[in-house]
């Protein structure tokens, strides 16, 4: 053999042991992340309650002092025999008088109950009422990743990014080692 052959063949030896060393320090040691193919928020709906207030313009009707319209139908009666008794003569003039006084105990009594009514005021009241806003709070993650060639699943606090950091074989699944 010639020496130049010998020292190609001693070369190409140690070539392919130091490559083969280095190839299978790679394939042995320990991958030192998992790789995230996807990750989904886990999320809760959560009802917040606000009080809203406004004013409202309330109308009360004043309490009444006379139930029985006594006073309006006094009058009216009072008034309507008055009247009556301008009309006719003779034994027309107290029929009409009678007519007349009660004609006007019923109008009294109308006019008295219709004043009543309308005796109202007016006030404002603060007027409040509780409503509700939903909104949604990420709780955590279901992370789903590769390590190995193998791949899982894994529910996280936080969203770790593209990787998970791996520490002796095992995921790092606290925030501070990130």
């Amino acid at each position: 053999m010639n020496r130049s052959m010998l020292i190609g063949t001693v070369l190409g030896i140690g070539i392919a042991t130091t490559g083969g060393a280095i190839a299978g320090y790679k394939i042995l040691k320990e991958p030192d992340h998992a790789d995230v193919i996807k990750t989904v928020p886990i999320t809760k709906k959560v009802k917040i309650p606000h009080e809203e207030c406004h004013d409202k313009t309330v109308v009360h009707q004043r309490p009444v002092k006379d139930q029985n319209r006594v006073a309006g139908k006094a009058i009216g009666a009072v008034l309507g025999g008055v009247l009556g008794n301008q009309v006719g003569g003779g034994d027309g003039k107290k029929v009409a008088t009678v007519a007349g006084a009660v004609a006007g105990g019923y109008a009294g009594d109308r006019v008295q109950n219709n004043m009543q009514k309308s005796d109202t005021y007016t006030t404002v009241e603060n007027v409040c009422s509780t409503t509700y806003e939903t909104r949604e709070d990420i709780t955590g993650y279901d992370v789903t990743f590769r390590l190995k060639d193998k791949e899982s699943v894994v529910r996280m606090s936080f969203d770790p990014g593209q990787k998970i950091p791996v520490k002796d074989g095992q995921l790092v699944l606290n925030a501070q080692n990130q």
